[in-house]
C-alpha cells in the first residue's frame, strides 16, 4: 500500500497506553494524563528507580528508528485515524491500549502485552487485527498455535550513538552484575547471584550489582562506562533490552542462559518443544552463556577470552535501528494492503 504523505514524510500512526502515557482523546483526559506522566516521571526519578517500563523504551526505540528515516510518527492522534479508517495503525502497551483505541483502522499490537495464549487468541480474532508482535522467535513461536501467523518477530533497535563504544576507557570494575532474577528468588539468588560473586572474590575480581527497577537509567549508562565485562542474569528474555544496550557500548556479555521456560502465568501453556532464552539475539562474537551447573568454570573461559569479544560488532549487524524500522514498515504496509 501507498502511505499517506506529509509534509514531514510518509504517514505512521502509533498509539500508546500505559503507565508513561495514555491514549486519551479529549483534552480533559489528556491533561490528566499529561499530569500523571509527569507525577510518575518525577517520583521515580526521584527515588532513583528505572521511569519508563520495557514496552515503552521499546515504543520509543520503534519510534526514534522510524523518525530517523524519514517518516511523519504521530501518536495518539485518534483525528488523523478516524479520518482515515482503512489506514493501518500501530497499537502499543499494556492491554489497556485496546479498550483506549476503539478504532475500526487495521491494527498491529506490539511492543506490547496482550496476555496469555488464550488472551492473545481473542485479540488475534478481532477483524481489524492483522499481526501481533513479539521481540524473538521464541516468544513468536509461543504464541503461534493460538494465534496463527498473525504472530510475527520484531525486534527493537540499539541507538548505539545513545549507547557509544566504552572499551577504550579506563575501567574500575571487572564484572557489572544485572540481577533481573524475578521467579524462586530464595532459591536463584542463593544458586546463581551469590556463587558468581563468591567465585569473583576468590579469584580476585571486583563487581557491582544493579538490580533491575532499582536503578536509574543513566545510573546503569555510567556503570557501563566503568565495567569490563556484564554478567546477565535473567531467566528468560523475550529481547533483553538491557543487555543489548550492554552489548552497544561494547562490555562483553556472561549470560545466564538455562533455556527453562519459568515464568508460572505463562509456561503451562506453552509447547514442550519451545526452545527459551535469556539472549535471544547473541552469538560469538558477544561473549559466552553459562548454565548453573558450569557456572565458575565458564566463567573463567569467559575471562581468558575477554579481549576477544566484540559485541558492538553484532549489535551493528543485526539490531540496527535502521534493520528495525524497515521490518517494522513491511509489517505496517501489509497491515494496510490487506483491507
Amino acid at each position: 500500500m501507498q502511505l499517506i504523505q506529509t509534509p514531514k514524510g510518509p504517514l505512521v500512526l502509533l498509539f500508546y497506553d500505559g503507565f508513561e502515557w495514555r491514549a486519551r482523546t479529549g483534552k480533559i483526559d489528556r491533561a490528566k494524563a499529561q499530569a500523571r506522566r509527569l507525577a510518575r516521571y518525577l517520583y521515580r526519578s526521584a527515588r532513583r528507580k528505572q521511569v519508563f517500563t520495557g514496552f515503552y523504551t521499546a515504543f520509543l526505540a520503534l519510534r526514534k528508528s522510524l523518525e530517523r528515516e524519514g517518516y511523519d510518527v504521530r501518536v495518539n492522534d485518534f483525528a488523523a485515524a478516524r479520518a482515515h479508517p482503512d489506514y493501518p495503525i500501530g497499537i502499543a502497551g499494556y492491554p489497556s491500549v485496546l479498550d483506549a483505541v476503539r478504532l475500526p483502522n487495521p491494527m498491529i499490537f506490539g511492543p506490547g502485552d496482550f496476555g496469555g495464549t488464550r488472551e492473545a487468541a481473542q485479540v488475534a480474532a478481532r477483524e481489524q487485527m492483522r499481526f501481533l508482535i513479539q521481540p524473538s522467535d521464541w516468544a513468536r513461536d509461543y504464541y503461534r498455535a493460538s494465534c496463527g501467523d498473525k504472530a510475527v518477530t520484531w525486534f527493537a533497535g540499539i541507538d548505539t550513538e545513545a549507547w557509544p563504544d566504552s572499551a577504550s576507557k579506563s575501567k574500575s570494575v571487572d564484572v557489572l552484575i544485572y540481577d533481573k532474577i524475578r521467579w524462586h528468588r530464595d532459591r536463584e539468588v542463593p544458586a546463581i547471584l551469590d556463587r558468581l560473586t563468591a567465585h569473583l572474590d576468590a579469584r580476585g575480581r571486583s563487581w557491582k550489582v544493579l538490580r533491575y527497577g532499582a536503578h536509574h537509567r543513566n545510573e546503569f549508562a555510567d556503570w557501563l562506562k566503568e565495567a569490563r565485562s556484564f554478567a546477565f542474569l535473567c531467566e528468560h528474555e523475550t529481547q533483553g533490552l538491557a543487555c543489548q544496550e550492554a552489548m552497544s557500548t561494547n562490555v562483553p556479555i556472561f549470560a545466564w542462559d538455562e533455556g527453562v521456560f519459568v515464568d508460572p502465568a505463562l509456561n503451562r501453556d506453552a509447547e514442550q518443544s519451545l526452545q527459551v532464552s535469556s539472549v535471544p539475539y547473541f552469538d560469538s562474537r558477544c561473549g559466552l552463556r553459562f548454565r548453573r551447573d558450569d557456572l565458575e568454570d565458564a566463567f573463567d573461559r569467559f575471562w581468558d577470552h575477554l579481549p576477544t569479544y566484540h559485541p558492538r560488532d553484532f549489535v551493528k549487524d543485526e539490531l540496527s535501528m535502521s534493520a528495525s524500522a524497515r521490518a517494522y514498515l513491511e509489517l505496517y504496509r501489509r497491515a494496510g494492503s490487506r483491507t
